[in-house]
């Protein structure tokens, strides 16, 4: 037993110290400032030692700057969070031109799916127009590779490129082949707004679309809402369907438009205490009829806004469950020029629901057919506003 001793001791010591460096690994901030940088140049060292080896050895030629986003994005997606991504620098500047609502691209509005980006809306006079692309198909492969299972930021990123230049799109439709479109691209202005002025049953109605939450998007909403009262509008169908949403700070402005004061929205994070975010700005004349419609495209923004005019009482709901997605990411620059788009904590509604996966269900439910030309959630939507015109 005497010679045991002085031989479990050490070894037990070791045991403990592997124990410790694992766990000071995956906890790096809890380490001394000297030690903690050691531990990040060995880290960085040892990427580097990998990427040089596949440079100078592997069987191909490889891109190494491909290398090194394909290291970070892996780094990412080992988070299983499906909403937060590392972007190149490339497709940094790509999400950077859609929030502020212009792209060079072929004019599509899409919905992420398994199989890779349902087309939600054409744009008027667009490329993508102009090839035949319809409504309700599915782009599978670009420039013939899948981009099944891939975040949509991502998928849209390979589409979008310079004006002038060409990309090949594999697309499905019901009850026919994937066929194969090379489109050529364009600098696409995203339209903000769409209104028009309806009638039914003698009562003028109007009717707003807002596209995305880009910046500035509460002032053209704003602007077409009071064109149409000039013109007599009795009562408002806010359409949001296909909206997947965008900036949290436009949320709530639109939110304003609606209601005068008040609680819109609330957040909360791990590093991030309780803010809530309440309504601002001169809001409609509260007894103005109003009905949102929404689908399973409504997401972030969206939710934001239909839960708000919903839990303030401000509003009807019309049309299909939205899409559930009850958290929020911020976008950081990044010293290559690429950025990091992270989840950083939950949104609640007034209610203090936070949707998760469950979404909002309408009151009054209302879908369209993508295999036909015509609208068939509107009209619903359109009866039930009607209905509320006193």
């Amino acid at each position: 037993m005497s010679r045991a001793r002085p031989i479990l001791l050490p070894l037990a010591c070791a045991i403990l110290a592997l124990m410790v460096g694992m766990w000071l690994g995956g906890h790096p901030r809890v380490l001394p400032d000297g030690v903690r940088t050691a531990f990040v140049e060995d880290d960085r060292a040892l990427r580097a030692e990998v990427i040089d080896q596949i440079d100078n050895d592997f069987i191909r030629e490889v891109d190494v700057d491909k290398l090194q986003d394909a290291s970070l994005k892996g780094m990412i997606a080992s988070l299983g969070d499906r909403f937060s991504h590392y972007f190149s620098p490339k497709e940094a500047l790509q999400f950077q031109q859609s929030v502020e609502g212009r792209f060079e691209g072929v004019g599509l509005r899409i919905e992420e799916v398994p199989r890779g980006l349902e087309i939600v809306s054409v744009f008027e006079g667009s490329p993508a127009q102009r090839a035949g692309i319809r409504q309700g198909a599915i782009i599978t492969d670009v420039n013939g590779e899948s981009i099944a299972g891939q975040s949509s930021e991502i998928a849209t990123a390979k589409i979008k490129g310079p004006p002038g230049t060409s990309v090949r799109l594999t697309v499905s439709e019901p009850r026919a082949k994937p066929r194969t479109i090379t489109v050529k691209r364009e600098r696409i202005s995203v339209p903000t707004v769409e209104s028009k002025l309806e009638t039914v049953g003698g009562k003028k109605l109007g009717v707003v679309e807002l596209l995305t939450f880009s910046s500035g998007a509460h002032g053209e909403l704003r602007a077409a809402i009071d064109k149409l009262l000039a013109q007599g509008a009795q009562g408002l169908v806010l359409d949001l369907r296909g909206n997947g949403g965008g900036l949290l700070r436009e949320a709530v402005l639109v939110s304003s438009i609606f209601v005068e004061d008040g609680n819109v929205v609330s957040t909360d994070g791990r590093n991030r205490g309780r803010q809530t975010y309440p309504a601002e700005g001169d809001a409609l004349d509260p007894k103005l009829p109003v009905v949102v419609l929404v689908d399973g495209g409504s997401a972030s923004a969206s939710e934001i806004v239909a839960g708000a005019l919903r839990d303030r009482k401000r509003a009807t709901l019309v049309g299909e469950k939205t899409f559930g997605k009850g958290v929020f990411q911020e976008v950081e620059p990044l010293s290559n020029g690429g950025a990091l788009d992270l989840t950083v904590g939950r949104y609640y509604l007034p209610s203090g629901e936070n949707i998760g996966t469950k979404g909002i269900v309408p009151k009054t439910k209302a879908r369209d057919n993508p295999r036909t030309p015509r609208d068939e959630a509107l009209p619903v939507a359109l009866r039930a506003l009607a209905s509320e015109v006193r």
